[in-house]
């Protein structure tokens, strides 16, 4: 039984591939030919147009996989199944937060592959610019456990792409509603997005009152009037490409 196990409900359902994101992904990997997608899930932003394998320990996660979606293993980060350097690219898209070893997952990563593309966020950033973290549930330390710059201490050569969210974000993140607070409200979306899904109900639940009356008062529409006409936000959200 992995955490995904538990908490992977409706993901193929409400974490659908959003195509900006896509679009910046795949120019991170580049021409590439042969890409293992680490911790892949339901098989959000594997290209359709490369040889991809799939490595997923949740047999839940792996059920949700299309009948399109790649090959999958399954199998565990800090232990990969496959040869050193056997393939172009090691995709990894909001994982390595997950992972009981991240260390080793990041280092498998790099010995399966010569380039790895890691996406991540800033949850310094994430907590400071949005508001659901910031003004409801009042997370004023944030844990930055392998995501960001501790997954960028962990590769070479590695540049930052920045991923800013789209108001209308097809992909349920946590912080994909940053413009529609009405779904933070919806159980079946916070199951989706593990930041909710694993927090503690005594802190998540009063926010969510608290935030279901500020939308039904006007009071959030009024407070966050600025961000009604913004299309896409950078909540720290990024893509972190390794070499080497």
């Amino acid at each position: 039984m992995t955490l995904y196990d538990t908490i992977g409900v409706g993901y193929a359902r409400n974490r659908r591939p959003d195509p900006r994101w896509s679009a910046i992904i795949h120019h991170a990997i580049g021409n590439a030919h042969t890409i293992l997608n680490v911790g892949a899930g339901a098989g959000s932003y594997e290209p359709e147009d490369r040889a991809v394998i799939a490595l997923e320990p949740s047999r839940r996660m792996i059920a949700q996989r299309g009948a399109r979606a790649a090959p999958v293993v399954q199998g565990v980060a800090d232990a990969m199944p496959f040869p050193d350097q056997s393939f172009d690219v090691a995709l990894a898209v909001l994982t390595a937060h997950h992972w009981p070893d991240a260390t080793a997952g990041l280092a498998e990563m790099r010995r399966v592959a010569a380039r790895q593309v890691i996406v991540t966020w800033d949850p310094g950033l994430f907590a400071e610019r949005f508001w659901l973290v910031r003004d409801y549930l009042s997370v004023e330390d944030p844990d930055d456990l392998f995501a960001g710059r501790r997954i960028a201490s962990q590769l070479r050569n590695v540049r930052t792409v920045p991923l800013p969210v789209p108001h209308d974000c097809t992909d349920g993140v946590f912080g994909a509603y940053w413009r529609r607070p009405e779904a933070y409200l919806d159980a079946h979306v916070r199951a989706s997005i593990s930041g909710l899904a694993l927090a503690d109900p005594a802190i998540v639940q009063p926010a969510l009152a608290r935030l279901e009356a500020d939308i039904r008062s006007g009071a959030w529409h009024r407070k966050y009037a600025d961000l009604l006409d913004v299309e896409e936000l950078d909540l720290g959200y990024c893509v972190l490409v390794g070499e080497g």
